[in-house]
């Protein structure tokens, strides 16, 4: 019983760490704006992609992304620093998209494949926000086996819940829109993506801080 309530309280840590950052309802006006034009039934595809990438994804970072940035020599900070830049990029082309957008034409399974990828899960799903979020976590792993286990469960079933709510709220943003009307799902995306922009912002900020701050405290070389 206490193991079930110790898993259970994992799965929760690891929602409430994440599902913020990701943050899909905030972020479905944004898959609307970057699928004009496609029909329902290909939206619906789509979101169901980008829920998939995103949880290998966030399972990526988990269980590898330390590891990764350690062979590279990459720090935290510097994927805030990169990461930051092209959310800021992707914020700045939403808020000069127009208004209305033609019928897209029809993609084949590649490209659909990879606009999945890039830029509707990498990184306006799965951002270096929520990356470094989950390389935190999984770095905070214990090294014994039946606790990594524990933890290990915990994070995929808190990641999956996440993507989960991904999925629905990617597949019912063009409800949610009808719901607005053209008007107001424009002010919503204008408004959204200043926010992303300013998001964009401090994240580049925040990588940039954490630069400045560990320059500080690593010890001069001598001369």
């Amino acid at each position: 019983m206490e193991e079930t309530g110790n898993m259970l309280q994992g799965v929760l840590i690891v929602v409430g760490a994440l599902l913020p950052i990701v943050n899909p309802l905030g972020n479905a006006p944004f898959f609307l704006a970057l699928t004009a034009g496609e029909t329902d039934a290909s939206r619906n595809i789509l979101a169901r992609k980008v829920a998939i990438n995103g949880l290998f994804l966030l399972l990526a970072a988990l269980f590898l992304g330390d590891d990764i940035l350690k062979f590279f020599g990459v720090s935290v900070p510097i994927v805030q620093m990169a990461g930051g830049l092209v959310v800021a990029g992707l914020a700045w082309n939403l808020l000069h998209q127009s208004d209305t957008a033609p019928k897209a034409p029809p993609e084949p399974d590649t490209a659909r494949e990879a606009r999945a990828f890039y830029p509707l899960t990498l990184p306006l799903t799965v951002g270096p926000g929520s990356i470094s979020v989950a390389i935190a976590i999984g770095a905070n792993f214990p090294s014994t086996m039946q606790p990594f286990l524990a933890d290990s469960a915990s994070a995929v079933a808190g990641a999956l819940i996440v993507c989960v709510a991904t999925y629905v709220c990617y597949r019912y943003a063009e409800a949610t829109a009808r719901l607005l009307g053209s008007s107001g799902t424009a002010v919503v995306l204008r408004l959204s993506a200043f926010i992303m922009l300013c998001i964009g912002m401090q994240i580049m900020w925040n990588g940039a801080d954490a630069l400045f701050h560990f320059s500080q405290s690593s010890p001069s070389r001598a001369p």
